[in-house]
């Protein structure tokens, strides 16, 4: 450590002993977890159903390198943890001193949520290649991928009490602003990809206007002009440290929570933290442009691929939908190869299925509506009274983690069926949808076909409603699975699409 470090260090410290770093977070090396973001962030990692499929329990070795049982937690004296510091201080840009303050969060991580910083891991090896890949290239600090740590604690899901969203927590003007497209169908503020190239171009903005990696941190996190007032404030002081005390509480505590970051994701074995196995890390994953419009229903069906893995890679949907226009889907690469060498018959068969649906007299529309809560209704209730997710309502509304009180209005969309126009109607002479059943060629892994059949003169159909399974229809009708799936040539326990046609009779 050269001579100026160490001057900056002890200059530091006595910032802190001396009491000016007033209106911490932290009193008595305690810290205060009261409406604490990183936290929250950390506690929504273990709410996320789309993660139980994707990670699975951490690996701990029989032996580990510490002797450690499985259940033990070690702690350490303040020197160790200063000196560990110190090395990773000696070749980064960041000042990684040790203190009070960060010593509260590396409790946070490595004791109290030591299992959900195991998971965060697991996303990590997901993640971390990509965000080393997009910084290299517009030559930041690779340790700003640690930022993502503290802001959504590495789940794309993630939204913070007052809008911003994403892995980097983009509030929805900041996001416009850097080129991130939020719309009915897609928010890309959730694009794993975008959100950290424009999360690139927003901290070299920064450190353009500061000129100092500490500074950067905070003013990502109050803005730059709380950031400039805290400097006049000060007098006109230019280091972290030094406008602390002027800065919101929240800000206060956000660079030794990134501090703390850094430590604990570069000493996890250390702590007897080991990361979740993921399922799919970077390097297991490809992205294909999708031409065409397509639902997840779509998907799952052509690639035999399920809804809650596809969710998984493609967070940016927010309708379970890819919509046309050159967007990516984001797969295994087996699943994308899949995808590739079968694209024209599956944009076929899709296509096929839409001339179906066109020929019914009826068709379905989403019609808005507004759902005012009720004494003791709980979101779950709601979503099946108007046949939609819990996940749809949350994604049209803000709910925050005390969930909903009575007499709050929720804006809920709800599909119905409607007169179709006159030139919708089936006409005598008009041909039917050719009938298309599609196999992909990835005979070795089983895929599943997606058939889409069409209806013939004098044979009663059924029209698949949302949620509908083919025991329903099975029951409805008093006709045998095994017939259904005979007559309409369907696999064994088929996925259903919405506004499929399926034979009754023979």
């Amino acid at each position: 450590m050269s001579t100026t470090t160490k001057l900056k260090h002890t200059l530091q410290k006595a910032l802190l002993v001396s009491g000016l770093a007033t209106g911490s977070l932290f009193a008595q090396n305690t810290l205060t977890m009261t409406d604490n973001p990183v936290a929250a962030m950390l506690d929504s990692l273990a709410n996320q159903k789309v993660l139980e499929k994707a990670l699975l329990k951490p690996v701990y070795p029989k032996v580990n390198k510490y002797k450690y049982a499985v259940d033990s937690v070690p702690r350490f004296e303040d020197f160790v943890y200063e000196n560990r510091l110190a090395k990773l201080d000696a070749t980064s840009p960041f000042d990684l001193v040790y203190n009070p303050h960060v010593k509260g969060f590396i409790e946070l991580y490595a004791v109290r949520k030591r299992e959900l910083v195991s998971r965060m891991m697991g996303l990590s090896q997901l993640y971390y290649p990509m965000f080393e890949e997009v910084f290299d290239k517009h030559n930041i600090p690779l340790e700003l991928k640690h930022l993502a740590v503290i802001e959504s604690a590495l789940n794309p899901n993630a939204r913070s009490r007052c809008g911003a969203t994403g892995l980097w927590q983009f509030m929805y003007p900041t996001g416009k602003m850097y080129g991130l497209n939020v719309n009915s169908y897609i928010d890309e503020r959730s694009d794993v990809y975008k959100a950290t190239e424009a999360a690139a171009e927003y901290l070299k903005s920064l450190y353009g206007m500061f000129g100092d990696w500490q500074m950067v941190l905070a003013a990502y996190n109050a803005g730059p002009g709380t950031i400039s007032k805290a400097i006049r404030r000060s007098g006109g002081k230019k280091t972290y440290w030094e406008i602390r005390p002027y800065l919101p509480l929240e800000t206060q505590a956000y660079v030794p929570a990134f501090i703390a970051a850094n430590y604990v994701m570069n000493y996890p074995t250390e702590h007897n933290i080991y990361a979740s196995t993921p399922r799919k890390t970077y390097f297991e994953v490809d992205t294909a442009v999708v031409k065409e419009s397509m639902t997840f229903n779509q998907i799952s069906s052509a690639l035999d691929i399920s809804i809650e893995e596809i969710a998984y890679f493609n967070p940016q949907y927010r309708k379970s939908e890819i919509p046309a226009g050159g967007n990516c889907l984001t797969l295994p690469k087996a699943k994308i190869g899949t995808f590739l060498s079968n694209e024209t018959e599956i944009y076929a068969a899709i296509k096929s299925q839409h001339l179906v649906a066109s020929e019914s007299t009826m068709a379905v529309k989403e019609v808005q509506k507004t759902h005012t809560v009720r004494s003791g209704e709980k979101l779950g209730t709601i979503a099946r009274k108007y046949g939609v997710t819990i996940a749809d309502l949350k994604s049209w509304n803000y709910i925050g983690k005390k969930g909903i009180k009575a007499g709050k209005k929720l804006i809920v969309y709800v599909k119905q069926d409607v007169a179709a126009p006159a030139n919708q109607v089936a006409k005598t002479d008009t041909p039917k949808a050719p009938q298309t059943n599609l196999a992909t060629k990835d005979t070795t892994t089983g895929s599943q076909k997606l058939a889409l059949k069409s209806s013939s003169d004098g044979v009663k159909i059924h029209k698949v409603k949302k949620g509908e399974t083919l025991y329903g229809i099975s029951k409805k009708y008093n006709v045998s699975v095994d017939k259904l799936i005979e007559i309409n040539g369907l696999k064994k326990n088929p996925q259903l699409l919405m506004g499929q046609k399926i034979k009754l009779v023979s």
